[in-house]
């Protein structure tokens, strides 16, 4: 679920941070800049591990800060596909099942994915498992609060870095701006197509 990933970066410092320790004042702006922050192929950084090697730092003419070129590793959310992981139902829609393992929220599990035969309840806006007994079909409800152990099957980065006015993004509609504005640069598709996987408590011994 988690990796080391070794980086490069230079950092600034400030002058009025030069009274303190260099790896000190290094470690917290490389948190300040990466924390919580998705890295286009790389995952969501979670928080700084070691610096490896410091540089020599410099003062640029006309700027009293310094640069020092940093190598480190950081510690990055990246489950590496078919990784069993376990979360909460946030919501669910006709796209599928929305999951969150508390500090990542992007998680769905698409309708294909899921236990079968499954079907959308419109009234109660959940997803719902047929599972067929010898007695019968039974309704398990996938409700939104409940753990859920899912297969990560896919991953989508996009880049969200901010791009230059065009002629062709000049021409889009506002709505289309909007929807662009919310996707979310890292995506994990989950499936639960299998036995084991799903709401725990179908799967808890009696």
């Amino acid at each position: 679920m988690f990796v080391l990933v070794e980086m490069t970066d230079t950092v600034r410092i400030p002058p009025w941070q030069f009274e303190r320790q260099l790896n000190e004042s290094i470690a917290e702006e490389l948190n300040k800049k990466l924390a919580n922050k998705v890295v286009y192929n790389v995952g969501l950084c979670i928080c700084l591990y070691d610096i490896t090697k410091l540089e020599d730092s410099y003062i640029f003419p006309g700027d009293g800060a310094s640069h020092t070129k940093v190598h480190f590793r950081y510690v990055v959310f990246h489950p590496f596909l078919d990784e069993i992981l376990i979360g909460e139902i946030k919501s669910c829609s006709q796209d599928g099942v929305h999951v969150s393992i508390g500090f990542f929220d992007d998680i769905v599990i698409p309708p294909e994915s899921l236990q079968q035969p499954a079907k959308f309840d419109e009234a109660e806006q959940v997803w719902v498992w047929e599972y067929e007994t010898e007695e019968g079909a039974h309704d398990l409800y996938m409700d939104i609060g409940e753990e859920i152990r899912f297969r990560v099957v896919d991953e989508t980065f996009v880049d969200t870095s901010p791009t230059g006015p065009s002629s062709a993004e000049a021409s889009t509609s506002s709505a289309t701006e909007e929807v662009q504005k919310k996707e979310a640069p890292y995506t994990l598709v989950g499936s639960i197509s299998e036995p084991g996987l799903g709401l725990l408590s179908w799967w808890t011994n009696s």
